[in-house]
């Protein structure tokens, strides 16, 4: 079984997927009688249909090494993912082989460090996801349509996602 190697979250290692949100690093300015710094327009929500916000409630934990069997894509839309307790979780994304299908070659799992978020660029395939904490809430924020938007590859074999 391939193992996939996990790598911590920054900006720049993700930009390919979509975006990192966090605080660290960014620009903010004050609003509010300078009560809360506004960390302003952190990634771009792509949609061709109304953009909703949901909480997904994580049941079970995963625990390394991690087993994954498929990736998913939304290609009509970005996909955010917040986590509202301060977990960590784990992000398994892939860049695309063609129109169809990702590149199983080119996996990469990150690790986030607990004030971190992601916002999944239209089209980019990703596994569901994976906490390490159970249960787990989640703000996200993405595309509420009626057209079909999730399109899944299931893989022949199993990969398996390794530990910190």
């Amino acid at each position: 079984m391939n193992k996939i190697q996990i790598q911590p979250l920054t900006a720049e290692n993700f930009k390919l997927f979509g975006d990192v949100l966090m605080t660290k690093g960014n620009d903010f300015f004050y609003i509010n009688e300078q009560y809360t710094e506004r960390y302003h327009d952190l990634a771009e929500i792509q949609s061709d249909a109304k953009v909703g916000m949901s909480i997904f409630k994580n049941i079970k934990a995963s625990q390394f090494p991690i087993e994954i069997s498929m990736l998913e894509r939304h290609p009509l839309g970005s996909q955010a993912f917040v986590a509202m307790h301060g977990q960590k979780f784990v992000i398994v994304v892939a860049e695309s082989l063609d129109k169809d299908m990702p590149d199983l070659n080119k996996i990469k799992a990150f690790i986030t460090d607990g004030n971190q978020g992601v916002n999944y660029h239209a089209g980019t395939w990703h596994h569901p996801l994976i906490t390490l904490e159970a249960p787990s809430e989640f703000i996200v924020v993405d595309r509420i349509g009626v057209s079909q938007n999730c399109d899944v590859y299931q893989f022949e074999n199993m990969l398996c996602v390794g530990s910190e």
